[in-house]
């Protein structure tokens, strides 16, 4: 049975209001945008990634300093489907992590692919992001410029997972501390038990 029509104009005007919230944080981190993304997070999010873990307020000032490092990630991303309970949410996307760098003379660009859970809860009457993680999937390493070798070998990355190998050698290069007990899907159980507690927070099945 169909849902009356207002309630239905509801949902989509908060699925919107949430993909426009989820949007806005990430264009904001690649455009540098520092006070819009900020203003995207409650005061209590947390934020759990490959080279961040800590609350909404630091990511910020930690992408900050990543800048001006002259770190400059970008993203590109999937579509992103929302999931509504009441007054909680849950918003999932694919997406795609480029990060230029060097590697021993070689200009490079890492390739990170992701999956991207945001739980996103609406206090006086706004949506806001009450976390931002991600579970990894793959990544590669290509040059720059076309032609050129990059000088990686299987040495160079035998200690790290398979699902964000490149990943955490570009950051440990650039002085990154790197979590190795990510969910990625090289460890289907971590990707399980991170989805479970990311949608059962907002009473939702994954």
């Amino acid at each position: 049975m169909n849902r009356p029509l207002p309630s239905a104009l509801d949902d989509a005007a908060d699925i919107s209001a949430i993909t426009q919230c989820v949007l806005t944080e990430r264009e904001s981190r690649d455009l540098g945008r520092w006070a819009r993304m900020r203003d995207c997070f409650h005061a209590d999010a947390i934020v759990r990634i490959s080279w961040f873990q800590g609350s909404g307020t630091d990511f910020v000032e930690r992408s900050i300093d990543m800048a001006r490092r002259e770190v400059r990630a970008t993203h590109r991303l999937g579509p992103v489907a929302v999931r509504l309970n009441g007054e909680r949410a849950v918003a999932s996307l694919g997406a795609t992590i480029d990060i230029p760098g060097t590697l021993d003379g070689v200009d490079i660009v890492l390739s990170s692919h992701a999956r991207f859970l945001y739980r996103v809860e609406r206090r006086d009457g706004r949506w806001r992001l009450s976390s931002f993680e991600a579970f990894y999937l793959r990544d590669e390493l290509h040059p720059q410029l076309p032609g050129q070798a990059v000088p990686v070998t299987p040495e160079h990355v035998a200690g790290f997972r398979p699902s964000y190998r490149m990943l955490s050698l570009l950051l440990t290069r650039q002085g990154y501390a790197v979590n190795h007990e990510l969910p990625g899907i090289d460890r289907p159980e971590t990707v399980d038990a991170m989805c479970r507690e990311v949608y059962g927070w907002a009473g939702l099945e994954p």
